[in-house]
């Protein structure tokens, strides 16, 4: 039998399937309940509202990109060397590409539906690149204004995932090696121009 917990989740990755597929009007309750093929009021019974349902995606995928963003590993090692620093976020990000696509949707979807909700936009606008490790990285880096080159640096990366789904460069598939390429030469750019 399955537990409350595992049926939640089970249910809120439904929904983000539901996002990225048919769009945020399709995720419904009564929708959760036919795609798990679940008894009808299942859903609500877990989420009893929209908002219970939606807080709980902002969640799960903070959670996702936070244990993504420290299993990275992305701080240098050794003398800051561009390209080896591009070659290693671009390998990180072609991996979210491939791996977590339908979350990248589904929050790109809902950070623009919930422009009017200054908490649950905020928490999910900064939910997939952390602001303080992009700072520690390029004050790590000794870049003058890590602040704002840290700003600038996940600006690009979240233009980077929306053109990689949605964009001019949605073609390209992920987990290939001209992905990993591309993203190398857009990343190597801005740290040539970001280092001193």
């Amino acid at each position: 039998m399955m537990s409350t917990t595992d049926r939640r989740t089970l249910i809120v990755e439904a929904a983000i399937d539901l996002i990225a597929t048919q769009g945020l009007r399709a995720m419904t309750h009564r929708a959760l309940d036919t795609a798990l093929a679940l008894p009808a009021g299942s859903a609500s019974y877990y989420f009893r509202s929209k908002r219970a349902l939606v807080e709980a995606i902002v969640d799960r995928i903070t959670a996702r990109s936070r244990t993504d963003f420290a299993a990275a590993q992305l701080a240098p090692t050794g003398p800051p060397e561009p390209e080896a620093i591009a070659r290693g976020i671009a390998a990180w990000l072609d991996r979210l590409l491939a791996e977590r696509r339908n979350q990248l949707i589904a929050r790109h979807a809902l950070i623009l539906d919930l422009l009017s909700d200054a908490d649950m936009h905020a928490r999910l606008a900064n939910s997939l690149f952390s602001a303080t490790r992009a700072r520690d990285l390029f004050h790590a880096l000794g870049v003058a204004d890590p602040d704002g080159t840290a700003a600038d640096f996940i600006a690009l990366l979240e233009g980077a995932v929306f053109d990689r789904f949605a964009g001019a460069r949605a073609h390209l598939a992920p987990g290939t090696e001209d992905s990993r390429r591309r993203l190398t030469v857009a990343l190597a750019t801005f740290f040539r121009g970001a280092l001193p």
